[in-house]
């Protein structure tokens, strides 16, 4: 194929010195166990070549970026650039989770199957009687398990390491004492886990205490612990004392999740939701600090001598997603259209996935058309719905349904998993290791403090630059409300009016016993300005969503008051693909009907507000110039917390990045000649002229009846060729008002005459210009000649 090469390469008979001295090298430190490069293995290699001049086991061809087909006469082609950080192996392990140096981290490895309830797992009703306990704290009971050293309000984060704190680990748990004894052994230092302290009150009663979010002192709400040394068929009693939120749905009916071990061995049985007695109550023990609220709850166990779990819904941790990358990059067929890249680094160094999920283009032209998605989960750890229904949408964006190759074909997906590892490895709920909520530092400009959502927000703005973003959709979780919702953003344009409106009223019609309409917002609050929907949609993303999922359930058709599971949840992940293909239907029918019931919604949604107030309003007419953020209730009763803004060590640096990239701003560059100043004190002047005649408008309807109304002047643009003038003018003798507005006024180099007379009616009204225009002939100098001895 390659003659030249051919010729040139049989006659050498050396072996590569690089190649001789690597392999000498390895071998003398024990690495590599092969012959090294010796003269004869150059001959058998050369002679190899010179029957197959492409083959890249030739240490003679220097370049490894080429790969070639099964026939010669295919063009070669260049490999996958490398990634600049590394991605696991399809023949290696897994990279293991990096933990804050603080941290212990227990040896054994969690796993739980996944199972479907073959029964609906309906609310607990609530009787009336449940008990309130009485919290006894330490001073009266015995601390049976207790976290040392975590990091709390006040320290930071200063580096990780795999398995977190060096040294030997301690067993927290106590020491019993005797068969007999059937004290409960708690543990939650394992990924994800979360469990501070745990009290023994009595013989089967425990009071349990939350760990906040490293390096805060709040945020307490995900819980995901492990018990052993259990008895069956005695009822226990486990209260959490230290909630933060006054309002919760264990109040409305929310069971805890429990998982035992030996029925998952046994039965294969995996997570179900259990307890009685469910009360959640305000905590009378007052510290002079926030209230803090109860959960209390009794449940039996099955077996004696099992290990069972508890959890606020259901776990997916850094290494159940890296366990479902490996599976997509082990897959022939779905790593064609699946590409796995790294994103960036975590703060503790884990990697962010960033997936690009697209069917190969036949053209370039194909390819640049095709319209992008952008999907993320987990910016808030202790959400794992967010996960499951991730999860459900990769299910089926990568499989073969014909509707999934269809979405492949006319879309690009960015996809990103999981976007703050680190808070999902240590258990926090809502913060980063930066102490703070990624969803309220969208705009930070902190990139190696806030590295996740920085590179995020780069990627889609380098996004909108190649292509438009159809879609952005954050996947939450919700912990007072039931059913799955969104909130939006409402457009300024009237061209776009209640579009913004279309996907989530399509994506309830397609999931109805699971998504709630009537609970969407689409208000904008000042305090949400630093959320990922919020930037995107200030960025040029109409529609930007955050999807938020109950961690209840359902109170909505056939699934009315039971609660979700883990396939309810993945289920709507493929709603949502759906959803996208109805969107974007080239049958504009659904979208039509769908715009149509909104405005009708919207028509009653005002005249029950005007009704409050008891006025009246006329809906036939212009109602639709009412802002719509004057009608609907702020998002105040969303799961989210208000910005505590950045931490201390990071305000000074903050500080300076935002004055650098002011003065970078401000800078103007420097006028070089006196032509140049000229015509910017020439132009500064015809702005503070032009800003005058602004400010005395008139209406240009009464022209037709004889009045002269001339309309400020505020885009006035003079052409060479002043035929374009006369086009511009054509429908004035039809008696209607066509002049475009005036922002740009632009003088002619060229005095041209000027042979309409409705010209006049562009000339701004000082009676200087104006009379100097007087008359069947007009003329543009003496406008010229007026601002030159303006200007001297």
């Amino acid at each position: 194929m390659f003659p030249a090469l051919e010729t040139e390469i049989k006659p050498e008979t050396l072996s590569d010195p690089y190649e001789d001295f690597m392999h000498h090298h390895l071998q003398y430190y024990g690495y590599f166990k092969g012959p090294t490069c010796l003269p004869s293995t150059g001959h058998a290699q050369i002679d190899a070549v010179g029957k197959d001049p492409l083959m890249l086991s030739s240490p003679l061809l220097r370049s490894r970026q080429l790969l070639y087909d099964e026939l010669d006469e295919v063009n070669p082609r260049l490999r996958e650039p490398r990634e600049l950080f590394s991605f696991f192996s399809s023949r290696g392990p897994l990279q293991a989770p990096k933990w804050p140096i603080e941290c212990e981290v227990i040896k054994e490895n969690i796993h739980h199957i996944e199972w479907v309830p073959p029964e609906p797992e309906y609310f607990y009703q609530p009787t009336g009687d449940e008990k309130e306990p009485e919290i006894v704290g330490e001073e009266q009971g015995t601390v049976v398990y207790q976290l040392d050293s975590v990091p709390t309000e006040g320290a930071y984060f200063t580096s990780s390491r795999i398995g977190g704190k060096r040294g030997i680990i301690k067993e927290l748990a106590v020491t019993l004492q005797g068969p007999e004894d059937n004290t409960l052994l708690f543990e939650s230092r394992f990924e994800s886990g979360n469990l501070q302290k745990a009290v023994r009150v009595g013989a089967y009663e425990y009071e349990l205490t939350l760990r906040t979010d490293l390096y805060t002192d709040k945020h307490t709400q995900w819980f995901y612990f492990r018990v052993q040394n259990t008895r069956k068929e005695v009822t226990y009693r486990f209260t959490i004392v230290n909630l933060l939120k006054p309002k919760s749905l264990y109040a409305v009916g929310m069971k805890p999740l429990m998982y035992s071990q030996l029925d998952a061995t046994t039965y294969n049985v995996g997570w179900r939701r259990e307890g009685r007695e469910i009360k959640y109550y305000k905590n009378s023990a007052d510290d002079g600090q926030q209230p803090l609220f109860c959960l209390t709850w009794t449940v039996q166990f099955p077996h004696d001598q099992d290990t069972c779990f508890f959890a606020h819904f259901y776990p997916y941790t850094y290494t159940d997603l890296q366990c479902y990358l490996l599976s997509i990059a082990n897959n022939p067929i779905q790593s064609q259209f699946c590409k796995p890249r790294a994103l960036c680094r975590s703060l503790a160094g884990n990697t962010v996935y960033l997936l690009t999920i697209t069917n190969p283009s036949r053209t370039p032209q194909e390819a640049a058309a095709k319209k992008a998605v952008v999907l993320s989960a987990r910016v808030h750890p202790g959400e794992s719905n967010g996960s499951w229904i991730m999860r459900g949408f990769l299910d089926f964006i990568l499989s073969n349904s014909p509707d999934a190759q269809l979405l492949r074909d006319i879309f690009v997906f960015k996809v990103i998993p999981m976007l703050n590892p680190d808070g999902v490895i240590v258990g926090n709920y809502r913060c980063s290791l930066a102490g703070r909520d990624l969803n309220r530092h969208y705009k930070t400009v902190l990139k190696d403090s806030f590295p996740c959502i920085w590179y995020t927000k780069n990627m889609i703005k380098r996004l909108l630059e190649e292509r438009e973003v159809l879609l952005y959709c954050d996947f939450h979780g919700h912990s007072r409300k039931n059913n799955i919702f969104l909130y939006g953003c409402n457009s300024n344009s009237r061209k776009h009016w209640l579009h913004e409106r279309v996907f989530p009223l399509m994506l309830s019609k397609n999931a109805p016993d699971k998504f709630s309409f009537d609970s969407c917002n689409f208000k904008v609050q000042k305090c949400k300005e630093g959320t990922g929907r919020v930037v995107m949609w200030r960025m040029g993303v109409i529609n930007s969503y955050t999807i938020e999922s109950t961690f209840g359930g359902s109170t909505l058709g056939s699934k009315r008051d039971t609660h979700f599971t883990v396939e309810d949840l993945k289920s709507l992940g493929y709603h949502v693909c759906d959803t996208i293909l109805d969107f974007c239907d080239p049958d504009q029918t659904k979208y039509t009907q769908c715009l149509q019931e909104l405005k009708e919604l919207l028509q009653q949604e005002i005249h029950k507000k005007f009704s409050n107030f008891g006025q009246d309003v006329d809906l036939e007419a212009s109602w639709s110039d009412i802002p719509l953020s004057d009608i609907e209730s702020s998002t105040s009763g969303s799961d989210s917390s208000l910005s505590d803004g950045l931490p201390a060590h990071l305000l000074n640096i903050a500080n300076e990045l935002n004055q650098k990239m002011l003065l970078k701003k401000t800078k103007k560059k420097r006028l070089q000649t006196r032509k140049q100043r000229n015509e910017q004190y020439q132009k500064n002047y015809l702005m503070r002229e032009l800003k005058l005649a602004e400010d005395t408008p008139t209406q240009l309807s009464g022209r037709d009846k004889g009045t002269s109304l001339e309309p400020p002047l505020t885009n006035l643009v003079l052409p060479k060729n002043m035929e374009t003038v006369q086009t511009q003018l054509s429908g004035r003798n039809k008696g209607t008002s066509l002049e475009p507005p005036l922002t740009n006024l632009v003088l002619p180099k060229n005095k041209e005459t000027v042979q309409d007379p409705k010209l006049l009616s562009y000339i701004p009204r000082r009676p200087e210009i104006k009379s100097s225009l007087i008359g069947g002939v007009h003329q543009i100098g003496p406008v010229l000649t007026h601002f030159q001895e303006v200007q001297k």
